[in-house]
């Protein structure tokens, strides 16, 4: 029994020194210094295959390699915005849309038809500041619905889109001048609406 006994003290302290003895670079691979490498860098492993770890071992260390489940991170969605604006402003009280707000919506809708990863499409419709706030929270959701329904018509999931008025509430320019007299450049500015499309992946072509 003495004899194993040493025999058994004799491996152990062959195995020390022998991991004592490798090259510096293979102790401090890729795994640091938590497993017992071999000098090219490889985990030595026990006969029932499990790898031989250090003192300095924790669990928040453990490698795939070594039966830690890898953690995937979920992808970050894409949130872009496209503007009913400048050329395709809609007329004062109206919320029908103008010949350029068609031909980008119809545009969104190819660039819709090109990816198969968009979760939502949000429509916000917005008005300048005349009239009552609450006929213009009305028109703004009339201008909102009005996209909406062009894009349904042409094929976009009415699952996907969801639509709101800010009506005269976020103004992007001035609805009067310093002076106070009114402003109408500024005014056909807020007569918009904001298309916001949340995916996996870029929708919105340039």
């Amino acid at each position: 029994m003495k004899v194993k006994l040493h025999k058994l003290s004799l491996g152990l302290a062959t195995s020390m020194v022998l991991f004592a003895a490798l090259p510096a670079h293979a102790q401090l691979n890729k795994y640091g210094c938590i497993y017992a490498v071999d000098p090219y860098g490889k985990i030595v492993k026990d006969p029932y295959g499990n790898c031989i770890r250090t003192p300095y071992w924790t669990a928040e260390k453990n490698v795939p390699e070594c039966g830690a489940v890898a953690v995937v991170e979920p992808a970050t969605p894409v949130v872009e915005t496209l503007s009913l604006g400048a050329d395709a402003y809609f007329d004062f009280d109206r919320a029908d849309l103008k010949p350029a707000g068609r031909a980008k919506l119809d545009k969104l809708v190819t660039d819709l038809r090109r990816v198969s990863s968009v979760s939502s499409i949000e429509i916000v419709g917005h008005t300048d500041s005349k009239g009552t706030e609450a006929y213009n929270y009305r028109l703004g959701q009339r201008r909102a619905d009005s996209v909406a329904s062009y894009l349904t018509a042409r094929g976009v999931p009415s699952s996907i889109i969801s639509t709101r008025s800010r009506g005269e509430l976020d103004p992007v320019a001035p609805n009067t001048l310093p002076n106070g007299k009114d402003n109408p450049a500024g005014r056909a500015l807020n007569r918009r609406v904001v298309i916001t499309v949340t995916a996996m992946e870029h929708v919105i072509s340039q």
